[in-house]
């Protein structure tokens, strides 16, 4: 399983490097597209949309709205305003969570609140990296996606050595506070090297601070993926991804991350 798990993993980290130095800005978002609507797919099974009419009537709606905004995504004004109400949805989410935690078992979240969250985890995220790619760059979109996934290895890691408290055990019972630790410690090396490559400059703190802020909130969008998961009973969003599962358990982390890293760029080039 652990082989295969790398395998895929390995795999998918060339399809990425290749896709954000080579594709060109439209390419790059034609194909990030195609992993967006996978998402909704599996999203619409978390939202309990399990019909092949429901699932492809969820996924246009998902694609509409995305390219209702792809000619936006050179208006920073725009995309600084769309992502600080996707700040404030993941701000929820974190109050949604603790809802959760306090009483498992209950079962108030209906489907059409979780397709709307879903309809908003996956499009924000889309505008996100398109708008990075064209504002900062491909060094800082493959930066993003190198950051969560070595903050990822680093939880991975320290858990399995040190991890002893659960971070959230009703959602997640395998993270603990020394995974997330172990995330932290590692993306803020990484930050650091990743100040230095990309010449922030003075401006050097800033950026750091952005980045951890950034991996935190990876953690939140990894957590209510697992919250909606173990609502529904699953414990994959999807078979697609052999030792990883669907696509969404892929990309959950990035869901929340890419949103939040794009806004502290904003503000730090003020």
């Amino acid at each position: 399983m652990l082989k295969q798990r790398i395998v895929t993993a390995v795999v998918l980290a060339i399809l990425v490097v290749w896709a954000v130095l080579k594709l060109p800005l439209a390419g790059f978002g034609l194909l990030l597209l195609a992993v967006i609507l996978l998402g909704a797919w599996e999203w619409a099974g978390l939202a309990r949309l399990n019909g092949l009419r429901h699932r492809l009537v969820y996924g246009g709606l998902v694609l509409t709205l995305i390219l209702a905004f792809w000619p936006w995504v050179g208006n920073a004004a725009f995309v600084v305003g769309l992502l600080g109400c996707v700040l404030a949805g993941w701000c929820y989410a974190l109050f949604w969570m603790w809802r959760y935690a306090t009483r498992p078992t209950r079962q108030e979240d209906r489907s059409a609140t979780v397709a709307v969250a879903g309809v908003i985890v996956l499009a924000a995220p889309w505008v996100a990296f398109m708008a990075l790619r064209d504002e900062f760059g491909p060094a800082y979109v493959l930066f993003l996606f190198l950051l969560v996934w070595i903050a990822d290895i680093g939880a991975y890691f320290a858990g399995r050595r040190w991890g002893r408290r659960k971070l959230a055990v009703t959602i997640s019972p395998g993270k603990t506070w020394e995974g997330a630790l172990g995330a932290g410690m590692a993306a803020l090396m990484f930050a650091l090297a990743g100040a230095a490559v990309l010449g922030v400059g003075a401006r050097w703190p800033w950026f750091v601070a952005i980045c951890m802020v950034t991996v935190g909130f990876s953690i939140v969008g990894d957590l209510f993926e697992s919250m909606l998961k173990r609502q529904c009973g699953m414990k994959d969003s999807g078979t697609l991804l052999p030792g990883h599962g669907g696509v969404l358990d892929r990309v959950d982390s990035l869901t929340a991350a890419a949103p939040i890293f794009l806004l502290g760029l904003y503000g730090m080039r003020g």
